[in-house]
């Protein structure tokens, strides 16, 4: 992950307004310029320049420890933000600044995002699809957020998510509810069709052609509304009551499973934490990295210690073990990420209590 063989050349240039950084590059060509150094391994580096655009990059340009100060602690994070680990607890563990492994967590993230887009199946998806959303927060448990989710009814894969503000219900004191009032006329209310439009949104992204799809979630009545948004789609909605037991039998286990898993491998997403999410984007971010988790490394059953949900759709034939997912760095300008994904990806998804929340805008790092 870290270096690259005497042979190795680069594949195309990096220059996203370069003619050759997609399509044929077999008439491409470069130069090498020299080396610089660097303070952690590959400690020499080779420059090289593209004698089109005339761009200079170096051979770690293509790593996805581009940029990074401490590249040795991708590994480790992605481990430990999987084992339950909140940011503070990492950077304590391995003597760094809580900023620093949030920019990692980012950065996995991101190529997260990047990887599911580009591996997930690209047809029509021929199993029956288990949906619902989960309940978490942002900032404060006065910022509540819905995250909806679908997994296969047979394999079990996690094929995406999207993402919903709410206002905050329930059983509250009066202060509790006084302090909802002045923050609504403070920051405005969420939207109380979010659900229905962002369920909507993730048919659309996992389903982006017509076909026919069987769909089983509960009974919340925004679902039927999302359904019949998605015009493209010939939708077989069957709904099942919350109430039924929640056993392997239940049509809703692979989504039941699915929050299960989310919950007991993600700090953030715990009922009562101190880790939660202070931006939705974040969040975002840390449920694709449970994604890729889930659908490519681990097995469908622990217990057995079997094929993972990718390899029960034939879309590998082993489980991707983590220096294979981080073996090269994805470019953004060669995989085409849905809209509301490529939001995620940008952090441009607004937290009402951070306004001044800053986007990933950085024109060269990952």
């Amino acid at each position: 992950m870290n270096s690259a063989p005497k042979s190795w050349a680069p594949p195309f240039c990096p220059n996203p307004k370069c003619r050759f950084h997609r399509g044929d590059t077999a008439l491409w060509r470069y130069y090498k310029i020299g080396f610089y150094s660097r303070k952690k391994p590959p400690y020499t580096v080779q420059r090289l320049q593209c004698d089109t655009c005339r761009r200079t990059f170096g051979a770690q340009t293509f790593s996805v420890t581009y940029w990074l100060k401490r590249p040795e602690l991708l590994v480790p994070v992605f481990h430990r933000l999987l084992g339950c680990s909140g940011f503070r607890q990492i950077a304590t563990e391995f003597k760094a600044t809580h900023e620093t492994i949030a920019r990692h967590a980012g950065r996995l993230g991101r190529h997260s995002l990047l990887y599911h887009q580009l591996h997930r199946p690209q047809g029509a998806i021929k199993e029956p699809l288990a949906a619902d959303s989960f309940e978490s927060f942002e900032f404060s448990q006065f910022h509540p957020t819905s995250f909806h989710v679908a997994a296969g009814k047979d394999s079990h894969f996690f094929y995406g998510f999207t993402e919903s503000e709410k206002r905050r219900s329930g059983t509250m004191t009066g202060k509790q509810r006084t302090v909802r009032e002045v923050l609504e006329a403070k920051l405005g209310v969420p939207s109380p069709r979010a659900v229905e439009m962002d369920f909507a949104h993730l048919l659309r992204i996992i389903a982006p052609k017509a076909q026919k799809l069987e769909l089983h979630t509960d009974q919340h009545q925004d679902y039927p509304r999302a359904v019949r948004r998605v015009k493209h789609l010939k939708v077989d909605h069957r709904t099942i009551s919350s109430r039924a037991l929640r056993t392997n039998a239940n049509p809703l286990f692979p989504i039941n499973l699915l929050d299960l898993l989310i919950r007991h491998a993600s700090a953030n997403h715990k009922r009562e934490t101190i880790a939660y999410s202070k931006r939705r984007a974040s969040g975002a971010q840390r449920l694709a990295i449970f994604l890729v988790w889930r659908n490519w490394m681990r097995p469908f059953s622990v217990q057995e210690n079997g094929d993972s949900p990718a390899m029960r759709l034939g879309l590998i034939d082993r489980r991707v073990e983590v220096e294979d997912f981080l073996a090269e760095r994805l470019f953004p300008s060669l995989v085409r990420l849905p809209g509301r994904w490529r939001e995620y990806y940008r952090r441009t998804i607004p937290t009402r209590a951070i306004p001044e929340g800053t986007s990933h805008r950085l024109k060269y790092a990952a």
